[in-house]
């Protein structure tokens, strides 16, 4: 049942369109889809309201770029915006599962092949290793701020809070782009191994467009289909979607240790030569791109709000999940490369081929099927978080609202799901598996590193106790953090052999560090869990998630500046001009609040 709650629009005489909130009065149907559904803020009423916003789009950048949000704002206000709560149904139990049930088969069955023929070779176990210790390191960083801050936006109300709102709306983009690219390649890696499981070629169940440029001419309709099944699933409901993830997960445990255990059988360690036929860079550039069968990780914080102890389950459940993923990977990757020399993987399905070429040509349709159920629950816990980013995004109104409105009865965010399954249908149908990769990659990679320099900000600066001096400290220490992180990864691929580079950079690093554990005061402990070793381990996730990035090729950050650039376009015309409605409006409406409070009292 809802009522208009009148802002300082509403006195005039006119009442705002986002300024809707449940109450007793007339019902609203949950499917609707008007203009002011979608653009309510006063600056989208008409073209000439338009028109004047963007005049003001100076003013507007400059209260934006000062503005940070609270814990209580991300925490109960923006929520409100939801119209219904998404429901708290989960314990770390399921919250373990749905970490292993989005990461396992994301990437191991699906990029290994690929990074151990064309770059780290034999030594692609090397690759999961940095890149799960850099995982790890933000799992860690994660958990602390789910535990504080258990918000179904994840990173984008982290970054939020502590950096402020247009470094959160970069974040935000690149979080949706991320998650775009991720289900779509996730998607057509299940049609290559359902091809596999039919004893057909990778490429054959997809449609050739010679007229479309490489990399986007192998149309693939059946990913569509499995990326619509996979969210209509999670749109029913949270509680019913872990249980299914997690009962169908132990498929997946069996077919990873019949990987290992008939996969060392088999192994032949002549195999591992040459160990390094790109040498270390190529074992780099490799775990840049492999980050990517870590990301799912991420999407466990994103269930805070619907956990029902946050504080202690989400701690147990992400870093519990990713120390035993990353273990796994390791072994997995040196399975396979000890199976079959790195220079004869099948790009595509590497593992089913592997276990072909070693004569066990059953094994192969076992392993497809393994890794088919692999990416199929990767889709369906991506669905689910993919789903409450966005939902939160669209609660600040960097989106249309309408994508944060939850089910009254499913008790999940519809319009959000959909929202990103039609994109990542879209991308999935044209797009190949080597250019989704490196796009999503550099994306994630940016996100963690601003989560970790986000922990750091909430640890050392309280916006009302530290002092200024302390503040010009930690901005300094930050920002030598940060370029001397830059620097380590421009002389590793400016001259991967040389020390003068290293000589500078990394006692910089280290320096930097030291100076923030010693002369800038912690102004806040976690309230129940919290990263170890501050700032050393914050800082290291910094400097390793930097590193990999620096590692990708260039065409990934052309692909990441283009993307940018249409990013900072939409915020410029869209997203700056909705979100300052929203905030001022909601300023004005508590300003309503407290005088009617105060009139009452005189009364």
């Amino acid at each position: 049942m809802y009522t208009v709650i009148p802002s300082m629009d509403a006195i005039g005489g006119e009442v705002s369109p986002g300024a809707a909130s449940i109450s007793a009065g007339e019902e609203r149907s949950y499917w609707r889809w008007s203009k002011n559904d979608f653009f309510p803020e006063p600056s989208f009423r008409n073209w000439g309201a338009y028109r004047a916003a963007l005049s003001r789009t100076g003013p507007r950048l400059r209260d934006r770029l000062l503005h940070r949000s609270t814990d209580a704002a991300e925490l109960l206000a923006l929520p409100r915006r939801s119209e219904h709560d998404l429901r708290r149904c989960l314990s770390w139990w399921d919250l373990a599962w749905l970490g292993f049930g989005s990461v396992v088969g994301t990437g191991i069955f699906v990029i290994t092949g690929q990074e151990a023929r064309f770059a780290a070779g034999p030594a692609i176990p090397l690759s999961y290793a940095a890149a799960g210790l850099s995982a790890l390191l933000s799992s860690f960083v994660y958990a602390e701020f789910a535990s504080d801050v258990p918000s179904a936006g994840g990173s984008f109300s982290y970054l939020r809070i502590e950096l402020g709102e247009f470094l959160a709306y970069l974040a935000a983009a690149n979080i949706l782009l991320e998650a775009l690219v991720g289900a779509a390649g996730v998607a057509r890696s299940w049609t290559s191994y359902f091809a596999t499981l039919l004893g057909r070629e990778p490429d054959s169940l997809r449609i050739h467009a010679p007229a479309l440029a490489a990399g986007f001419d192998l149309l693939d309709p059946i990913a569509v289909v499995v990326l619509i099944a996979c969210s209509s699933v999670s749109i029913f409901g949270t509680r019913g979607t872990s249980t299914l993830n997690w009962i169908t997960s132990l498929l997946s445990v069996a077919v990873i240790g019949f990987i290992i255990v008939a996969g060392f059988i088999h192994a032949d360690p002549a195999n591992l030569a040459p160990f390094f036929p790109n040498g270390a860079k190529g074992v780099f550039e490799a775990a840049a791109v492999v980050y990517w069968a870590y990301t799912g990780f991420d999407m466990v914080a994103t269930m805070a709000e619907e956990t029902r102890n946050p504080a202690r389950d989400v701690p147990l459940g992400l870093v519990g999940s990713m120390s035993a993923i990353t273990v796994m990977y390791c072994v997995m990757a040196l399975v396979l490369v000890m199976m079959q020399r790195f220079d004869q993987l099948d790009p595509n399905a590497a593992y089913a081929v592997a276990f072909s070429a070693a004569g066990m040509k059953w094994a192969k349709y076992l392993v497809a099927l393994g890794a088919l159920k692999g990416m199929t629950t990767g889709l369906l816990v991506g669905a689910l978080g993919q789903g409450r980013y966005t939902t939160q995004i669209a609660r600040a109104h960097m989106i249309p609202p309408y994508f944060a409105l939850v089910h009254p009865k499913t008790g999940t965010p519809v319009y959000a799901t959909l929202l990103v399954t039609i994109s990542s249908a879209c991308i999935a149908f044209f797009s190949s598996l080597d250019v989704l990769a490196t796009v999503s990659s550099i994306s994630t990679l940016f996100i963690f590193a601003l989560v970790a320099l986000a922990l750091l900000v909430r640890r050392y600066y309280n916006r009302e106790v530290t002092p200024r001096a302390n503040l010009f400290k930690l901005v300094f220490f930050l920002a030598v953090i940060i370029a001397s992180s830059v620097g380590v990864s421009a002389s590793w691929n400016s001259n991967p052999k040389g020390w003068v580079g290293y000589a500078i950079t990394m006692p910089l690093w280290f320096l930097s560090t030291l100076g923030l554990a010693v002369f800038v005061p912690q102004q806040r402990a976690p309230k129940v869990w919290g990263v170890p070793l501050v700032p050393w381990l914050p800082s290291l996730s910094i400097a390793t998630n930097v590193f990999l990035m620096g590692s990708l090729g260039y065409e990934a950050y052309v692909r990441f500046g283009i993307c940018t650039a249409v990013m900072l376009v939409y915020y410029v015309l869209v997203g700056l001009h909705a979100t300052y409605d929203a905030a001022h409006e909601e300023n004005d409406t508590e300003a309503i609040k407290v005088e009617a409070c105060s009139s009452e009292r005189v009364m």
